[in-house]
């Protein structure tokens, strides 16, 4: 068994102490192979507070790590910084690299950056990085549970969030859709969910059949250690468990951890068996 630890919105600088410890005992006990954080790694980007979450993160024993950076983690109110540098404090405590990823054997997992200097809060993909991450998928190995991270979620439950989705999200959901992609993680709005997505795939090329929807899952993390949570949803985070054997088709398991702020135990609060699609030949 394979499993990868998916958290959202640590927000340092406003972090829980007893959600912290909380959260290392949960990773000691079910031993993750990959860890994700979708970004918002602190609250106000300064370098006081990466440095806490990257001494925090060092000290949870998972062997593979894949950190983004979110909205939060550009300089709001030093304007220098952000127009000069804004991704400077965010390079020194986890390296260069914005858009990471990871092969495994069971996992592919494949990082995007959906923030932009110049923007406070929303979210953008380029029609670059969309094209470049369907060619990822396509070459995954037929092993691979294949995995997008994005900040700013492409699929949301509440009518009123649809401002978070990024732009162009229809474009990436359907092209990343037809390249092979199972799961998308996300953060931003604090909120856990875990949803099936029903995904048009792109117009067929001229004398070549149409191909028909194709299902992935959106899962959002909600506030991981933070104590900036929304209407009343304690602090969670979702566990992914690859699961194998041919018998059954291709399928994950997704649970739900939740701890109450004031510290204690992540508790599970639900399990899911996601149904992976096939993949196409």
């Amino acid at each position: 068994m394979s499993r990868l630890l998916h958290l959202s919105d640590t927000h340092f600088g406003t972090e829980l102490p007893g959600v912290q410890d909380a959260l290392e005992r949960l990773v000691a006990c079910v031993r993750p192979e990959v860890l994700v954080l979708s970004g918002d790694i602190t609250q106000r980007a300064t370098a006081a507070q990466f440095a806490r979450a990257h001494a925090w993160l060092a000290r949870l024993p998972v062997p593979h790590r894949l950190v983004i950076g979110g909205n939060h983690d550009i300089p709001l109110f030093d304007l220098a910084e952000r127009l000069r540098h804004p991704y400077r404090r965010l390079s020194a405590a986890f390296g260069p690299e914005r858009e990471p990823r990871l092969d495994l054997p069971g996992w592919q997992v494949l990082a995007l950056d959906t923030t932009r200097w110049w923007r406070h809060r929303d979210g953008t993909l380029s029609r670059r990085q969309i094209a470049r991450t369907a060619d990822a998928l396509q070459a995954a190995a037929p092993g691979q549970i294949r995995v997008v991270v994005t900040h700013h979620p492409l699929q949301v439950t509440r009518s009123g969030d649809e401002v978070h989705r990024p732009t162009h999200h229809r474009k990436a959901l359907s092209a990343w859709a037809g390249a092979g992609a199972d799961l998308l993680l996300s953060g931003h709005i604090h909120l856990p969910a875990v949803v099936p997505v029903a995904v048009e795939p792109l117009p067929a090329p001229p004398g070549a059949e149409p191909r028909p929807p194709r299902r992935v899952w959106s899962i959002q993390a909600g506030t991981a250690v933070s104590r900036r949570l929304r209407e009343g949803i304690p602090n969670t985070v979702m566990l992914l468990e690859a699961l194998s054997g041919e018998r059954h088709g291709r399928l994950c398991r997704c649970e739900t951890w939740q701890c109450p702020p004031e510290g204690g135990a992540f508790r599970r609060v639900a399990s899911q068996l996601l149904a992976l699609s096939p993949l196409r030949g």
